[in-house]
């Protein structure tokens, strides 16, 4: 069965096409030429074969390759019950109305020098690094709450009333008691070592995508577009994933030496080969808190470079103020002079985390949970 376009016509909605199609049977015999059908029966032909009208959206000229697709999965839920620590904010005799948040991937495309250019294949990366977090991980209370992905729209996740840890920083810069501090210290710790417990990394740990609630001052990690498995290969953003890896050159044939052809050893059975690892793309994270060896692109642990970011988190934290790495400095795992100065609640903690990746560099665990002097909160 082939389909063909018969007409296609401008609709009153704003660039919206009515197209009819019609489908002909295929290797079906031409009509004779001696018996060309009447005018009546062509018109009953056509309403015979002719699908119901399709309306399609008048898009910009775009290549196939560049167009994007939700991946197809249908209504993914994390758990039987994804609301039930989730509260209503409105109730009938038969139902219950949560407060939710879609998260839709943005697709551009732009036409330069005559060929149209798209962040399809990125955003698609991005959409499934993030959906495999939640699909993997068991509920935490300090990670944003994944409720389901409905097809051709996008991720279900549970809304949140607060700030980033940004604007906490930026708004309570002589207010935070050291309490306070040590109590988000100890949240993010607990979240990311429930992250890296699954074998993921975030990728792109930063101020921006630390949330905070008002209700409670609770911890929630979101935005996990970057992240990484711990038993993949890392590769370059420019390498091409799409060629396969050169293969090792054959020996040397000795068949014309002088002596003759060297006769083969007995075979030696080998043990089952390993699976292959994965190969992923990891990419710098945000300014300043990316690792150093990824912006080198030297990166074998993605969870030490986020012990990396974590460090640089906690900086700021103690100084209740931003900071700044010049990016060619910190590409050569140099910090300003005096930058580790000044911490007397993380200091010992931020050189550690802040070590080269082969020369030390503390890992995130859960053991290095700090106490809180409840006396000291308010």
């Amino acid at each position: 069965m082939s389909r063909q376009i018969k007409r296609v016509t401008l609709t009153s909605k704003k660039n919206w096409w009515m197209v009819e199609l019609d489908e002909e049977e295929d290797g079906a015999a031409p009509p004779p030429l001696s018996s060309a059908p009447s005018e009546e029966g062509r018109t009953a032909e056509s309403q015979h074969h002719r699908t119901p009208r399709i309306l399609h959206r008048q898009t910009p000229r775009t290549q196939r390759e560049h167009d994007f697709l939700l991946p197809h999965t249908h209504f993914v839920l994390c758990a039987p019950n994804p609301t039930q620590h989730l509260a209503p904010f409105a109730a009938g005799s038969a139902s219950e109305v949560f407060k939710c948040v879609v998260k839709k991937p943005n697709v551009v495309q732009l036409e330069i020098n005559g060929e149209m250019q798209s962040n399809a294949k990125d955003v698609t990366t991005q959409f499934l690094a993030e959906l495999r977090v939640y699909t993997t991980l068991a509920r935490h209370r300090n990670i944003t709450a994944f409720l389901g992905c409905l097809e051709n729209v996008g991720m279900v996740l549970e809304h949140l009333e607060g700030r980033t840890l940004y604007d906490v920083i930026r708004e309570q810069k002589q207010t935070l008691s050291r309490a306070k501090k040590v109590d988000y210290h100890n949240q993010l710790l607990d979240g990311l070592t429930h992250l890296h417990s699954y074998g993921l990394s975030h990728g792109d740990l930063s101020l921006l995508n630390i949330f905070v609630t008002y209700s409670s001052d609770t911890i929630k990690l979101f935005d996990f577009g970057r992240s990484v498995s711990a038993d993949s290969i890392y590769a370059s953003p420019d390498d091409d994933l799409s060629e396969p890896p050169a293969s090792p050159p054959l020996p040397a044939s000795r068949l014309n030496s002088r002596f003759g052809a060297t006769p083969k050893p007995p075979p030696v059975p080998l043990p089952p080969a390993a699976a292959p690892r994965k190969v992923e793309h990891i990419y710098p994270g945000t300014r300043p808190f990316s690792a150093p060896e990824i912006l080198r692109g030297e990166c074998q642990d993605a969870r030490l470079a986020d012990a990396y970011s974590f460090g640089m988190i906690l900086v700021c934290l103690d100084r209740c103020d931003l900071v700044d790495v010049k990016p060619w400095e910190q590409r050569k795992d140099k910090l300003p002079d005096g930058f580790l100065d000044d911490l007397p609640v993380f200091g010992d903690r931020c050189r550690e985390y802040l070590k080269r990746w082969d020369q030390g560099r503390r890992r995130l665990v859960k053991s290095d949970m700090m106490d809180v002097d409840v006396s000291m909160m308010f």
